[in-house]
């Protein structure tokens, strides 16, 4: 089989779809499946499998602008295409790459497989835009409408997409490297970098953008009882149109932004925490809640969106009231003062988090993509 991945966002952007899609092309050369990726022009790209990648001229995504919508070049995308002659097309996003390899899946009869990542309805409430919502969701079942499969990575997502009269709907789930987070990446020399002085440790990992209810965690933030704020050291890592506002509100020594960080770096971050404190309600997944947990290191999240599958209340974490602030202090407190439940919980953690594969999930997302294939070499034969 070959597959033709069209997607607008790709590494070195920071988000969960691009570090989904690089983990799945490593994965691709690991099995020896022949593909050919179409993603937007890149800034910088260390990406080592150059040659089996296309880039496009691109711009900044307004809503996201960490991500970027690509203007491709139709004939030489044609062209590069029809070269490769691929067996299965998969798309990813639906924006302007999504929407090429929509038209050349239907124009050359390539079965076509999307994925949906991104919860553009809950974003549009916090960018105050709903009056777009009913438009948005026309646009998305039709951009679905000819995939043999719509993958979603959460019951949560499947559930919520078939409310919408979405179709061929099915669950790629997502994985996490138990080697890359691990309890044992925790390191002491953060303590010094990062000039944390107090006893715990409290740590969020997102895009600091409104859609992640960092609002609410700045309430979390300020709810918190006395005695328990003046042992407590935040630590946000990440970057977005939130940063700036974020650190002016809070320029103190107990709270430290780092920007993005990737590799050991935030390995040792997740080691080092106490506790994840993740309010977003607009995830269909929640990769860092994930990482955290492999990390040995409890998280509190809320009850909505995919995250809500990911962490077993009181076993490896706490689910609480999605923008209740109140919630989310009562659970921060409960498990700071208990010790040997944080050391239960973040054991429990680690041990559902070497369940969750990355290999046997992409192993099964390539099982799908076979079956299409040989459909469709199937009906090539017939023709």
């Amino acid at each position: 089989m070959r597959i033709a991945i069209f997607s607008d966002t790709y590494s070195p952007q920071v988000n969960g779809v691009a570090r989904t899609l690089t983990r799945l092309v490593s994965h691709l050369e690991k099995r020896n499946v022949e593909y050919q990726l179409f993603i937007p022009d890149q800034l910088e790209h260390t990406d080592p499998f150059k040659s089996n990648i296309h880039s496009f001229t691109s711009f900044p995504f307004f809503l996201y602008p960490e991500c970027r919508v690509a203007w491709p070049n139709m004939l030489r995308l044609k062209k590069e295409l029809l070269a490769f002659n691929p067996t299965v097309l998969h798309v990813t996003t639906p924006f302007n790459l999504g929407l090429a390899g929509v038209h050349l899946s239907k124009k050359y009869h390539i079965p076509l497989v999307g994925s949906y990542h991104t919860h553009f309805d809950h974003y549009l409430q916090y960018y105050k835009l709903t009056f777009l919502s009913d438009l948005m969701w026309s646009y998305l079942r039709w951009f679905y409408a000819d995939c043999k499969k719509v993958l979603v990575p959460s019951i949560e997502t499947k559930l919520h997409l078939a409310s919408k009269k979405f179709n061929h709907l099915d669950i790629w789930s997502r994985g996490v490297d138990c080697q890359q987070f691990s309890p044992s990446k925790k390191e002491g020399y953060l303590y010094d970098l990062y000039n944390i002085e107090q006893k715990f440790v409290l740590l969020y990992v997102g895009r600091m953008a409104p859609e992640k209810d960092l609002a609410a965690m700045k309430r979390i933030m300020r709810q918190l009882p006395k005695e328990i704020c003046e042992q407590v050291h935040w630590i946000y890592v990440g970057d977005g149109p939130m940063l700036s506002e974020m650190k002016s509100e809070f320029q103190c020594d107990q709270v430290t932004f780092t920007g993005y960080l990737n590799g050991e770096a935030l390995s040792a971050l997740y080691a080092l925490a106490d506790l994840f404190i993740f309010p977003s309600q607009t995830e269909t997944f929640g990769n860092v809640v994930l990482e955290a947990l492999a990390s040995g290191t409890p998280a509190i999240v809320a009850d909505k969106g995919g995250v809500r599958e990911i962490v077993e209340h009181e076993k490896t974490g706490m689910i609480c009231k999605s923008g209740n602030a109140e919630s989310f202090v009562q659970a921060i407190t409960k498990l700071l003062y208990s010790p040997s439940q944080r050391l239960e919980m973040g054991f429990a953690a680690r041990t559902y988090a070497l369940s969750q594969s990355w290999d046997s999930i992409f192993d099964g997302l390539l099982s799908d993509y076979k079956k299409l294939s040989i459909g469709s070499l199937d009906k090539r034969s017939l023709a």
